[in-house]
């Protein structure tokens, strides 16, 4: 398994007359270490001097003796060995700096022209640098340019270059290596840079060397890893890198596949890790009927539901199990996920459905849509009877996220059941709607419990549903010609955060001091039965309405708010053109009685609208 093991001492690891040379394949992870790590080692090699052991490092080497130039493929250590390099390189900067000086200097020439050639190898077929960084966050890239400025190879200044680990990297020790030096004349300095660069060469690092991924890998999950943590999804691909070879399948094969998975489910890591949640607890059924052997009287072997705690132990088993089964599978139920993501600006199926689920928090919901569009053949459904379900989910999401029932811990559990009695009924087509509908219903709350939710203080129990029904009721009154993106969103500021374009207005004020406008309007003078009325009034339904460029209303008096335009004299307040607003702009004050009967108005339509 393992062809050679050794420690090397960093001089030895880079040294000027060896025969190989570092490359971190493209399916490595980027770059990440940080500042953070960065001191540590710096601290941890100054305050334990020589012989001082930085970890250990996994290569796999497939070239032939005869091979002049040996590529080593890095599995494991590359953060160690991007960060040394990078460092070795900050003191080669220093030196260069007092190059004329350095060279009337034989031990200083001698460390100076040894720097250099630890940095290069003149077998590397890839700018002549003995590591070659992968391609991804540009770390090939920048690495190149940082050993480019240096005159050691060629290389390009691409865009942010300074906003990114490779540049950060080697600016900290170049600063931390003038803190060093900071008021010392330039024979101190020389002395003081080569005594740390002592230090460094004579580090330890113990490389191992195995002859293919497979082993690689399988060493790589044994060893206590002391980099940067992995997540379980980076896991999942150590382990089909693992195993691809046993397998009989190409590991760049296998790398390609994952990325299009991942690409297709987007690179935020928390949607990845819901999709592996949702497509084990989608087929949990199908899957465990794959472990289950003769007689088996437990039925979920990989576990009752998919969490995080057991997300990895399910995938591992699946992969060992058929890897080439399972990435052509999981790949085709990715394609199918990224529709839920709405990460294609084009219109796709479903689209208009899908995200109106996703804007009212419907997400819980895309295991049981993942396994009805995975099977919509098979399960003979129509498209407009996929349509059907998404608004039924929709209809339920907006009941359950505003009454809060059932519980949150039980909607998983929930669709989980209704593709189990899909499955052990056997259902096709329309009946498949009328299951999940009356499931729903059973599951969902009263209308009476609904109705007393939209007639409260909706906008304080939940400002996400607040703000969809806001917009659905909105949408309600608009034709093509006057249609508004409601959801459009705006950059707020130079920090590059977004804003809703449209966002929600009390018309009657929230805030703590009323002014005396509202107070002899609503209350005739009143201040404290107008607090009583903000109280009691301020979040219902009624009360609410949406607008552009909420921040300048404000506290404004009902008149300025309801004719306020820009200086182009288009209206940016409640005679803005939206239905929504139209009865509100007809009015020369507001009152109690006008956010009651409103609250009921638009309580009566929403009930309408969102029945089971």
């Amino acid at each position: 398994m393992i062809q050679h093991v050794h420690n090397y001492h960093i001089y030895d690891l880079f040294k000027a007359d060896a025969n190989w040379y570092y490359k971190i394949p493209k399916y490595q992870r980027a770059y990440t270490w940080n500042q953070y790590n960065w001191k540590a080692l710096y601290d941890d090699l100054m305050e334990n001097g020589r012989e001082y052991f930085i970890g250990s490092m996994i290569c796999i080497n497939t070239a032939n003796d005869a091979i002049d130039y040996q590529q080593l493929e890095v599995v494991d250590g590359q953060q160690r060995l991007t960060t040394i390099t990078l460092f070795l390189a900050a003191i080669y900067s220093k030196l260069q700096q007092w190059e004329d000086i350095v060279k009337n200097d034989e031990d200083s020439y001698d460390d100076y022209r040894e720097l250099k050639k630890l940095l290069l190898c003149k077998g590397s077929k890839e700018n002549g640098l003995m590591l070659v960084p992968q391609i991804e966050s540009n770390n090939s890239a920048d690495y190149a340019y940082v050993m480019s400025t240096l005159g050691l190879s060629k290389g390009k200044k691409e865009k942010n270059f300074g906003n990114r680990k490779i540049a950060k990297c080697y600016k900290y020790f170049c600063d931390r290596l003038d803190n060093e030096i900071f008021n010392l004349s330039q024979n101190d300095a020389i002395t003081k840079i080569r005594d740390i660069y002592s230090i460094i060469k004579c580090a330890v690092v113990v490389k191992i060397e195995v002859s293919n991924s497979s082993e690689a890998y399988m060493l790589f999950e044994s060893l206590n890893n002391r980099g940067a943590s992995l997540t379980p999804i980076e896991l999942m691909k150590n382990t089909i890198l693992a195993r691809a070879e046993q397998n009989g399948l190409s590991t760049d094969d296998c790398y390609d596949k994952w990325q299009e998975l991942l690409e297709n489910i987007s690179d935020d890591y928390a949607t990845q890790e819901r999709f592996f949640r949702h497509y084990y607890n989608a087929y949990k059924n199908k899957i465990n009927a794959l472990f289950r052997k003769e007689n088996e009287k437990k039925k979920d072997i990989l576990g009752n539901v998919a969490t995080k705690s057991n997300l990895l132990n399910i995938y591992e088993a699946l992969i060992k199990r058929n890897l080439s089964d399972f990435l052509d599978e999981i790949t085709q139920c990715g394609k199918v996920y990224s529709m839920f993501l709405l990460l294609n600006d084009e219109d796709t199926r479903f689209k208009t459905e899908l995200t109106s689920l996703y804007r009212v928090q419907g997400t819980p919901s895309y295991l049981l849509l993942l396994y009805l569009i995975c099977e919509q053949v098979n399960l003979q459904l129509e498209d407009n009877t996929i349509e059907k379900i998404i608004k039924l989910m929709t209809t339920f999401f907006v009941r359950r996220n505003l009454t809060d029932i059932p519980n949150t811990q039980d909607v998983t559990r929930i669709f989980m059941n209704i593709i189990s009695d899909i499955e052990d009924n056997s259902l096709k087509s329309t009946n498949i709607y009328n299951q999940i509908y009356n499931v729903l219903q059973s599951k969902s709350a009263t209308d009476d419990l609904f109705k007393e939710k939209l007639s409260g203080d909706i906008y304080e129990d939940n400002v996400g549903i607040t703000r969809f029904l806001l917009c659905e009721l909105a949408e309600s009154y608009m034709t093509t010609e006057t249609f508004k993106d409601l959801w459009a969103q705006v950059e707020q500021g130079n920090n590059g955060k977004k804003v809703y374009e449209w966002t929600i207005e009390h018309i009657f004020p929230e805030g703590e001091r009323i002014p005396n406008e509202w107070v002899d309007m609503i209350a005739n003078g009143d201040r404290e039965l107008a607090k009583d009325y903000r109280d009691k009034y301020v979040h219902k339904l009624g009360n609410l309405t949406l607008t552009g460029y909420n921040s300048k209303l404000s506290n404004m008096s009902f008149i300025r708010k309801r004719d306020r335009q820009n200086d182009k004299n288009k209206y940016l307040g409640y005679k803005n053109g939206l239905g929504l607003n139209a009865e509100i702009a007809q009015k020369d004050s507001w009152t109690i009685e006008d956010i009651t009967a409103r609250t009921k108005k638009l309580v009566n339509e929403l009930l309408e609208k969102y029945k089971l």
